[in-house]
C-alpha cells in the first residue's frame, strides 16, 4: 500500500510533550496519559499544563502517573477511521505499559493501525514522528517505515541530566543508572537512553561541566553534515534549554533544531524539575 499524508495519520502519546500535535501536522493526534495529585486526576497536557504541574510539584505535592487504557487508544483509532494507515508512536516499552495498551487496541483494527515503540521518550518521539511524516508527505510504504524505525532505534542519540535522581528512583524508571543514585552536593548525573532504557554516562560536578557534556555528546554523536535533526527538552528550566540551543547552533550550524519543549506532567513527574535533554537523529535521505 502506498502511503501519503492524506491517507496516513500519526498518533502520539502525551509523553512526546507535544500538547497540540494537530498544530504541527493536521494528521497528528494525541492520546494522553494521566497524572494524579492525591484524589485529583488530570490528563497530561489536556487538563493540566506543564507550568501548573511544576508549580504544584515545587510546592511539595507528590505526583503519580498512569498510562492510557486500551479503550482510550481504541477511541482515538476509531476517530481516525477515514485514514487507511495509522502509525502510533509511543514511549519506550521498557519504561511504560503504554505500548502494550496501544497494541491491544490496534489488534482490533485489522492491521490498519501499526504501533511503534520509539525506544525513546519526550522529544525523541517527536523526532521519529517527524521522520515518518516527511516520508508520508512524499509517498512511502510500510517497508520503508519499518526500516526507518529500526534505524532510529539503533542510531538516535540523547544526553540528559536531572537535578536529582530521586524522581527516577521513585518512579522505577532509572534502569541501569541506579548506580548513580545518591545525592552529592553539586554533582550532576549525565544520562542517556539506550535500548529503550535510562543508562548512565558519568557524574560531573557543577552545571558548567554538565553543559560541557552536552556539547561533547553532540560532537561525538553527530557531524556537521546536513540532515541532522535536533530537539531540546527541559523541565521548568527554560534558561538552561536556551543555553543548549545556542550551543547546538554554534557546534552544528547545518543541523535543524526542530523542537524546543517543556516536559509535561507525566515525564516531569519521573524526571523532576530542572531536567535538560538534547536529542539528535540523522535523516538526510528525505
Amino acid at each position: 500500500m502506498r502511503l501519503s499524508a492524506e491517507s496516513t495519520a500519526v498518533v502520539l502519546d502525551s509523553t512526546a510533550d507535544l500538547p497540540r500535535p494537530e498544530e504541527r501536522h493536521p494528521n497528528w493526534r494525541l492520546v494522553p496519559l494521566a497524572v494524579r495529585f492525591g484524589d485529583d486526576l488530570f490528563r497530561d497536557h489536556v487538563d493540566i499544563s506543564a507550568d501548573e504541574f511544576y508549580e504544584r510539584l515545587r510546592a511539595g505535592e507528590s505526583a503519580a502517573t498512569s498510562q492510557p487504557t486500551s479503550g482510550e487508544f481504541a477511541e482515538a483509532f476509531e476517530e481516525l477511521a477515514n485514514f487507511e494507515r495509522v502509525f502510533c508512536v509511543v514511549v519506550s516499552a521498557k519504561v511504560s505499559g503504554t505500548y502494550e495498551a496501544a497494541l491491544r487496541a490496534a489488534e482490533e483494527t485489522d492491521g490498519r493501525v501499526r504501533v511503534i515503540d520509539s525506544a525513546s521518550a519526550s522529544a525523541g518521539e517527536v523526532v521519529l514522528a517527524d521522520a515518518i511524516q516527511r516520508r508520508v508527505e512524499r509517498g512511502t510504504d510500510d517497508e520503508e517505515i519499518d526500516a526507518l524505525v529500526a534505524r532510529f532505534q539503533r542510531e538516535t542519540g540523547v544526553v540528559f541530566t536531572v537535578e536529582t535522581l530521586d524522581y527516577l528512583v521513585r518512579g522505577g524508571r532509572i534502569g541501569k543508572a541506579a548506580g548513580l543514585a545518591g545525592n552529592i552536593l553539586s554533582v550532576k548525573p549525565i544520562l542517556t537512553i539506550r535500548g529503550g532504557e535510562v543508562q548512565p554516562v558519568k557524574r560531573v560536578r557543577g552545571a558548567a561541566k554538565a553543559f560541557a557534556e552536552f556539547e561533547a555528546g553532540l560532537r561525538a554523536g553527530t557531524d556537521d553534515c546536513p540532515g541532522w535533526h535536533l530537539a531540546v527538552a527541559h523541565a521548568d528550566a527554560p534558561d538552561g534549554a536556551q543555553r543548549i540551543v545556542a550551543m547546538a547552533e554554534a557546534v552544528r550550524p547545518n543541523a535543524s533544531i526542530d523542537l524546543l519543549t517543556n516536559l509535561g506532567p507525566v515525564v516531569g513527574a519521573h524526571a523532576g524539575p530542572g531536567t535538560l535533554g538534547l536529542f539528535w537523529f540523522r535523516d538526510a535521505d528525505t
